[in-house]
């Protein structure tokens, strides 16, 4: 690398450091959403679920028996990640995983049990998202909550 390119990288890397980085759309979304992860988790910590299985079941149970593709999209979660969790709550007897109606899918169905762990949780739930909306105000919130949905569909050239 030329040192006119070395210098041109090292500013733009300094830019960065010195606050650009701080700007950072994917580090920002990213902190907020360790942080919101953090607080459900220890919320829905009694009921024994996590955030994410929590809104794998809620999504299972709103939109009945549906494909691990289909579930991967409405999540907006990798396969890979998802397939993992989904594991995890079949295990739990949470959920049931069967071959569907074309045999190279897999459909999830949410199961009896999976029923009662989401009526276990959701006062949990229902505790720390009126916390997080009267934390931020309700204006502030709606106004969130449309900037995400914004945000999800520009990734996904909606």
């Amino acid at each position: 690398m030329g040192a006119m390119m070395r210098d041109t990288v090292e500013q733009q890397v300094s830019k960065l450091a010195e606050g650009e980085g701080r700007a950072c759309a994917c580090g920002n979304l990213r902190k907020a959403a360790r942080a919101i992860t953090q607080l459900f988790d220890e919320a829905l910590r009694p009921a024994g679920l996590r955030a994410t299985q929590f809104g794998i079941l809620g999504a299972t149970m709103a939109m009945g028996p549906l494909t691990v593709t289909k579930l991967a999209d409405v999540t907006v979660t990798d396969r890979t990640t998802l397939t993992r969790n989904l594991r995890l709550l079949a295990k739990k007897g949470l959920i049931r995983i069967q071959t569907g109606n074309d045999r190279r899918e897999r459909e999830v169905t949410l199961t009896d049990r999976g029923r009662e762990a989401l009526a276990r949780g959701y006062p949990f739930w229902q505790r720390a998202q009126a916390h997080v909306v009267k934390g931020l105000g309700e204006e502030r919130w709606n106004a969130l909550r449309e900037g995400l949905s914004a945000v999800v569909s520009l990734t996904r050239g909606s």
